[in-house]
């Protein structure tokens, strides 16, 4: 038990870099209804876009000036990624039938891997990121902090606080709410629809490429493929702490994350189940808390709060 507050830090600072990643997920599916299975390669090319804007800076510039604009760089790749699908991929599909932008994102998420493994520079293996040099925070006997978590720890609150305010406070943010509730009337009420779901789209992308800086912070490295699991597991978070709602996707987020290290450090201790811990079964018991959570709460944690539409 004395791993204990390692492990619950280890899992927020997961949690919280999947909590990121989710509310792209939740904030599209809030407004459009649709499941934007590109999400995890917006986040892929949010890093690879850091990695361009790194390169970019003078030989030995300190990694305190380069994260922001790291961040910027990623921010503008997967922004401008992210508006180009809405507008060209998913737009025209919005009258369609469900599973039709469905494909469609499944098919985008797939050309994106395939762009980058193809065109960035030696893209084809793991690409080396800047990490944080130095010891970690060592807060108690027990209980060590890496850098690149503290990082993480300290932006994704700082976000989700700046998305709240924005959301219940600004007039784009209101007029985003009215747009998830009823999109016709808003439409009616002066609202460009289009507009706000622009961005939504931008606001996720945004999200999403700092948690891709932050990754990249802590693995010291990136490569094409790493948006898949990534999304995968930021999906099941939103669906966990209930699609459509931006809190519970860091709820979400936050939970899995916990699930997910406490798992690997303390299933193999019970006896008769040292076959089912470790990491190679972490994402089998990320699942497995899905489906109970869902079979209890099928709504998530936290709920829809977007009314459904007939």
């Amino acid at each position: 038990m004395h791993e204990l507050p390692q492990q619950l830090a280890n899992g927020l600072a997961l949690g919280a870099l999947y909590g990121l990643i989710a509310i792209g997920y939740t904030m599209v599916y809030g407004i459009v209804q649709l499941i934007n299975f590109a999400h995890g390669e917006i986040f892929m090319i949010g890093g690879f876009g850091a990695l361009t804007a790194y390169a970019a800076l003078p030989t030995g510039t300190s990694l305190l000036i380069a994260i922001p604009i790291m961040i910027v760089g990623g921010a503008l790749a997967s922004v401008a990624v992210a508006t180009a699908a809405e507008r060209f991929a998913y737009r025209p599909l919005r009258s369609a039938p469900r599973l039709a932008p469905l494909i469609t994102a499944i098919g985008l998420s797939i050309a994106l891997q395939q762009l980058v493994w193809q065109f960035y520079p030696d893209a084809k293996k793991a690409v080396s990121f800047p990490e944080f040099k130095g010891e970690a925070f060592k807060i108690t006997d027990s209980l060590a902090i890496q850098r690149a978590d503290a990082f993480v720890l300290i932006l994704a609150p700082l976000c989700m606080l700046a998305l709240g305010v924005f959301v219940s406070k600004s007039r784009s943010g209101r007029a985003m709410q009215a747009t998830a509730q009823d999109p016709d009337t808003a439409k009616l009420m002066g609202i460009n629809t289009d507009r706000i779901i622009v961005m939504a789209f931008a606001i996720g992308a945004a999200f999403a490429a700092v948690a891709a800086v932050a990754y990249g912070l802590d693995k010291g490295q990136i490569n094409f493929e790493m948006g898949f699991i990534l999304g995968l597991k930021a999906f099941t978070a939103a669906v966990l702490g209930g699609i459509g709602n931006i809190y519970g996707a860091m709820v979400g987020g936050v939970v899995l994350g916990l699930a997910e290290a406490l798992s690997i450090a303390y299933i193999e201790e019970i006896p008769g189940m040292q076959q089912l811990g470790g990491g190679a079964w972490s994402n089998v018991w990320a699942f497995v808390l899905l489906i109970v959570v869902l079979l209890v709460r099928p709504q998530g944690l936290l709920g829809e709060r977007v009314a459904d539409r007939a």
